[in-house]
This record gives C-alpha cells, structure tokens and sequence, in this order.
C-alpha cells in the first residue's frame, strides 16, 4: 500500500464536554474527526469532516452574488450564520459494523 499524501495520523483528545475524539485530515487535506455521541440512550459517533467549505466555481460566483477578484478555480461560497450544514455522520454502532466489512475489504484490497 503506498501512501500518495502522507500517513494517516488521528491525533486522540477530548471535546469540552470530556468526550473521546481523534482528529485528522483527510485525503484532501480537510479537517476531520470521529467523536463519542453524548447520547444517553444509544451508543453512537460522530464521524466526518468538520466544516463543509462551501465554494463555488470563479466562473459562477458573480451570479450567486460573491464578489472575487478571482480568474480561476474555486471560490469560498458565504454561508449565512442562520444556515446549518451537516458535514459529520451520526453513526450507531450497529451502523458501524456494517460498515466495517467494506472499509476492511478496501484496506486490503484497494476496492470494495
């Protein structure tokens, strides 16, 4: 297995509420982790990138009333405070293991 962006690296500590998390980033370099649940009654993680980033092609972001100064790529999209975006899973356990067979078949085989 060759690694093209660098070895994965979870870094594990607790969130204000004393709760498990690791954080990484992803392929892309995105900022990610995967948290306990506070949930009382099931066991479950959060688990996902943790802000959703939101941009717009150069070419479309006067139309969508973004003012750049930009000629190419992407350009960050403003989202208003007032607009909630989900970027992480809330996964159950049992959620997670069925899950867990394809993530395993693709660590050992680079497919699913």
């Amino acid at each position: 297995m060759t690694e093209q962006r660098g070895a994965a690296h979870v870094v594990m500590g607790t969130t204000p509420r004393s709760l498990p998390v690791g954080t990484f980033a992803d392929f892309n370099g995105n900022r990610c982790s995967v948290q306990m649940s506070s949930l009382a009654n099931l066991e479950a993680i959060w688990l996902g990138v943790d802000d959703a980033s939101p941009k717009v092609l150069h070419s479309d972001a006067k139309n969508l009333g973004v003012d750049t100064d930009k000629t190419f790529g992407w350009v960050e999209y403003p989202i208003p405070p007032e607009v909630s975006l989900t970027t992480r899973m809330h996964l159950s356990r049992e959620q997670v293991a069925a899950l867990l067979p394809i993530l395993h078949r693709f660590v050992d085989t680079g497919s699913f």
